[in-house]
């Protein structure tokens, strides 16, 4: 269950393709546990905006700004300014919890002789994953600001989130590292 998410795109009077004269507002999230995508159906008189983080649940008595979850979606029915702020988005949920994904870099294990978890990061390959494997022995990372400077690796959430968005947009693969299925 999500208790946060952050806002993708408002859509004030709903999605173009619903037909009928009762058109509801909608709003397209991630959740920040699970990382799924939402389609949210907004309290009356409610505004929300790209970028913004709501609760989902109600919390010290106040109701969130959302009725109800409508819906998952999928990737592909994100609205064009909601995949544009994906990314935004998701680094904003890796950065408020570093240690979560710091946790991967730290504990992510070999899956057989050839093969390593941390090669599923686009843009990491063999060379770097040994450089990785190598340091966190020596010591785990405790912040990114620190493996930029002990691997000489420009922004590694950039890594997390490139992931992070490959599993969301369907990626053939059997691994889920971030996202639940």
């Amino acid at each position: 269950m999500e208790s946060y998410a952050q806002v993708l795109d408002f859509l004030p009077n709903g999605r173009q393709t619903e037909r009928g004269f009762h058109r509801e507002p909608l709003a397209l999230a991630v959740g920040e546990d699970e990382l799924k995508l939402f389609e949210l159906v907004p309290r009356l008189g409610a505004v929300l905006s790209p970028g913004q983080r709501i609760p989902l649940v109600p919390l010290e008595g106040v109701p969130p700004p959302i009725d109800h979850v409508r819906r998952r979606l999928a990737y592909d029915e994100l609205t064009v300014s909601g995949r544009a702020e994906l990314t935004a988005a998701l680094e904003r949920i890796v950065r408020a919890n570093p240690t979560r994904y710091l946790r991967f870099f730290n504990d992510a294990p070999a899956v057989s002789r050839r093969f390593h978890l941390l090669e599923l990061l686009p843009g990491i390959g063999k060379k770097t994953m040994q450089q990785i494997v190598d340091e966190r022995k020596r010591a785990p990372f405790s912040s990114f600001e620190e493996m930029e400077t002990r691997l000489h690796l420009k922004n590694p959430e950039q890594l997390i989130v490139g992931r992070i968005e490959q599993e969301l947009s369907g990626v053939e693969d059997k691994y889920r590292l971030f996202v639940a299925p």
